[in-house]
């Protein structure tokens, strides 16, 4: 070992370089070493300099390789809506970005024409998603062109993508991530990453909104410069910008409490249905409708849920806990009333099981996640009270069990008055759920509060949704075909109504399906009346139980299949309300093959005459 020098470090060199700069150290006086120090310093520093200039350079030139957008002209917000929400969320978000000066149009996706596309600067979707992952029926042909031979190029377009959802569903949000997927395959690029919303969206909606219009919003004012900037969005994304100029005082957030003027079971005492019909005084609101909207109930969880689900625990219902999100003036509320009104009690979601996994050290809850099919079906055939009794977690405070719970939602009824013909009050018509599970019985959160605890006189917390998938047909001379089972055959006596009131004078033709002619005719009287008077034209009916082989509705659609074809090739308009899994899905099933029939045509070309009529708006559906 030379003494003389110091003991070399490890290094990125190599031995042979190693000897070399030994034999110069030995060589060299100490004056001449200091020297050779400072000036391979020097040398390393200007390399470093040279490599950061490069990379400066390197950055420039690939600016120049994809230049800056141009300022967007026109903010395009088109959405997919099966119930409202998303379209209710587009109406919020094109008056926001109006807010911020910025041009913006939504366009529902049925109507939007997709040739446009190619040429667009920016778009933000809003999409809801049903079924297994697929979107809103009126939006399927834009679907299936993104994803067809005919799909342009998109690599001048900017997007976002706002997704729909509810977590309890094997498929949560799948059409948005679809829609997302395909975008970006098709070469657009992100504005902002999508968002995935649970059934309380509002929050995180209204933060991707934020993000989403404050870029572009900054953008644009940099792009025009100092005297163009629009000073009114400056921390767009830490808070709310601008919204619509007229607000509804009463809307979801604000609900108006209607007093209950009739309560009454419309199905027979023989009958194994039980169907109520429920009108609401809606004098000194603001709200207004139209037939084919939905009144947003605000429900209330069973009291003998919320006392057994505190007895669990040892709670009194009296602890003090902070009031859910979203609360008007927010503050601070009971156990007992915030898991009356405050949270979703019933139905498990993936974060209850996620946080109840951790708390309870439970393997097969942790094993779930990573599962999604598996944790669908137990999310389906359990409830929250299930998984507390057979995860038990003693001491555990009441604010962590509250952290676990998703908002309780309003639920939506078809509404099935016409305010021209019933004004300041509003009709809804509801079948409560009842059922069986694990040897418990078992009821709809909303459904069964609507009958078994609202009475008379009561008031009730309610909104009005829009829903411009299902309207009557502006020329009221017009053709109108109304296929509904059960509850939805609601909007059609809205629909009747109204052209009762107006002097409508266009053909109606109803096919309707329930169980049993003598007891569950609903409002069999009316029915009667408008096909006396000629407003109903005709009326085709299904009671699956009245006969040893069920007759379902779209059996008598195929029975009258010919003249239906007829109707649509006059013009008429298809109205379809109900069950989505079972009966919208058979109706359409039919439909496809009346129509390949009357086109003499193969199911391809009759898939394509259906959606031109969605596009026209001319078959529309309000499915749940």
């Amino acid at each position: 070992m030379d003494m003389t020098l110091p003991v070399m470090p490890e290094s990125g060199i190599g031995e042979a370089d190693r000897e070399l700069i030994r034999l110069l150290a030995r060589s060299l006086t100490p004056e001449q070493a200091l020297w050779a120090g400072g000036y391979l310093a020097g040398a390393a520093q200007a390399r470093s300099e040279i490599a950061a200039l490069g990379a400066e350079a390197s950055g420039v030139i690939a600016r120049a390789r994809a230049p800056e957008p141009p300022p967007v002209a026109t903010i395009r917000i088109l959405y997919a809506s099966e119930t409202g929400n998303a379209a209710a969320l587009a109406r919020d978000l094109e008056g926001r970005a109006k807010g911020l000066g910025l041009a913006a149009e939504a366009e529902d996706l049925a109507r939007y024409k997709t040739r446009g596309l190619k040429d667009e600067q920016a778009v933000l979707f809003i999409t809801s998603t049903h079924g297994e992952g697929d979107p809103p029926g009126s939006a399927a042909g834009f679907f299936e062109f993104l994803q067809g031979r005919k799909a342009p190029s998109l690599e001048g377009l900017r997007y976002a993508v706002l997704a729909l959802g509810d977590s309890t569903y094997e498929f949560f949000c799948e059409a948005g991530r679809r829609l997302d997927r395909q975008l970006e395959a098709l070469g657009a690029r992100r504005l902002v990453e999508r968002q995935d919303c649970d059934v309380d969206y509002a929050a995180a909606a209204h933060k991707w909104m934020d993000a989403a219009l404050g870029r572009l919003a900054d953008e644009n004012a940099k792009k025009a410069g100092p005297a163009s900037a629009v000073p009114s969005h400056a921390g767009v994304v830490a808070g709310p910008v601008a919204s619509p100029a007229r607000q509804p005082a009463c809307d979801k957030t604000r609900p108006f409490p209607a007093q209950v003027i009739t309560h009454l079971r419309i199905t027979g005492r023989d009958s194994s249905k039980d169907t109520r019909h429920i009108e609401f005084d809606l004098e000194g609101s603001d709200l207004d409708y139209l037939p084919g909207d939905a009144l947003g109930i605000t429900p209330r969880n069973a009291p003998a849920l919320v006392t057994e689900l505190a007895g669990l625990f040892g709670w009194s219902g009296s602890e003090t806990l902070a009031a859910p999100a979203g609360v008007a003036g927010g503050g601070e509320t009971t156990l007992a009333e915030a898991l009356s009104s405050g949270y979703e009690i019933t139905a498990l979601t993936p974060r209850f099981i996620e946080q109840w996994a951790a708390l309870s050290g439970d393997r097969e809850l942790a094993g779930l996640a990573a599962d999604r099919p598996r944790l669908a079906a137990f999310m389906a055939s359990h409830h929250v009270i299930d998984v507390v009794r057979s995860r038990p977690v003693p001491g555990l405070a009441p604010q962590d069990f509250i952290r676990a719970l998703r908002s309780l939602q309003p639920r939506l009824y078809s509404i099935a008055s016409s305010s021209v013909f019933a004004p300041d009050e509003v009709h809804i018509c509801l079948a409560p759920v009842r059922y069986s599970l694990h040897g418990r019985d078992r009821r709809g959160v909303a459904s069964a509060f609507l009958a078994d605890v609202v009475q008379p006189g009561d008031l009730v917390p309610v909104y009005v949704q829009r829903n411009d998938n299902f309207r009557l047909p502006q020329d009221p001379a017009t053709p109108i075909v109304m296929i509904g089972a059960g509850t939805g055959v609601a909007p059609y006596r809205a629909f009747l109504q109204h052209r009762e009131a107006a002097g409508a004078g266009g053909r109606s033709w109803l096919f309707f399906g329930e169980r049993r002619f003598r007891s569950d005719f609903l409002y069999q009287t009316e029915w009667q009346d408008w096909l006396k008077s000629g407003l109903l034209g005709r009326i085709d009916l299904a009671f699956s139980r009245d006969q040893a082989a069920k007759i379902y509705v779209q059996d008598r659609i195929r029975e009258r299949g010919a003249e239906l074809f007829g109707w649509l090739e006059e013009g008429a308009h298809v109205y379809v309300c109900g069950d989505a899994e079972h009966m919208a899905r058979d109706v359409h099933a039919t439909l496809l093959a009346i129509v390949a029939a009357g086109l003499g045509r193969d199911e391809e070309d009759a898939r394509e005459y259906l959606q031109t009529l969605q596009s026209e708006g001319r078959y529309q559906r309000d499915v749940y």
